[in-house]
């Protein structure tokens, strides 16, 4: 588990295709690592990844096809700076929220502009995830735990101030790039609740459509 206040921005540095899947080497240039081991977690780009191998200034992960399918890790490149946490304690201060590093979709920055001393950005978030962002509520993008500012259909706007992008790979947005999403956790545990026993039945010919929640009397 994380809380998606980033610690600081490591760099890709090799990318190995490895039988179908990826290895993946991040140099961490700040972060210390003086208390990973062996199997512990970091959150690389909102993106979970055990840690395989410690060289000494990074780490090695070994990326799944299921990371690869559903993350922007198949368009990094060698040279690429990410965001970079590590995974909470029982001591950490929770600043920013229950951040899980699984990633729900990939977003696309629609636009950024200036606001005061902050930026302002818009994001478009999958069809499929629209229901879980409000207005007011937490995302996770590449990691970072934001704030939702106003929420238009699947998109949604940010403001973020001077400090986040200075200390994220915000700074480096435009319109046209790529970002992992993650919706808040509540969100989705809460649709599985409202299905009550119904959760127990198989929705594999469409998902949990309104018609489906209508024919079973939740809506």
């Amino acid at each position: 588990m994380f809380t998606g206040i980033i610690e600081a921005i490591g760099e890709v540095v090799a990318l190995q295709p490895k039988n179908g899947d990826l290895r993946l080497r991040i140099k961490t240039h700040g972060l210390d690592l003086g208390d990973v081991r062996l199997g512990d977690s970091i959150a690389t780009n909102g993106v979970c990844l055990t840690v395989v191998d410690l060289p000494g200034d990074g780490y090695w992960a070994d990326v799944s096809r299921e990371t690869l399918d559903n993350t922007s890790l198949p368009n990094w490149k060698v040279g690429q700076r990410v965001n970079l946490e590590k995974a909470l304690t029982p001591q950490t201060r929770l600043g920013g929220h229950i951040v899980s590093g699984h990633v729900d979709g990939i977003g696309e920055v629609v636009s950024r502009h200036p606001d005061a001393r902050s930026e302002r950005f818009r994001i478009r978030a999958p069809k499929a995830l629209a229901k879980y962002i409000a207005h007011k509520g937490s995302i996770t993008v590449d990691g970072t735990s934001l704030t939702i500012n106003k929420v238009d259909g699947a998109e949604f706007e940010l403001n973020i101030v001077p400090h986040t992008l200075k200390e994220t790979i915000m700074g480096s947005y435009q319109a046209g790039s790529s970002v992992n999403l993650e919706v808040d956790v509540l969100a989705r545990y809460l649709e599985r609740l409202m299905l009550g026993d119904k959760a127990a039945e198989s929705t594999e010919q469409g998902g949990v459509t309104l018609e489906f929640l209508a024919r079973n009397g939740f809506v």
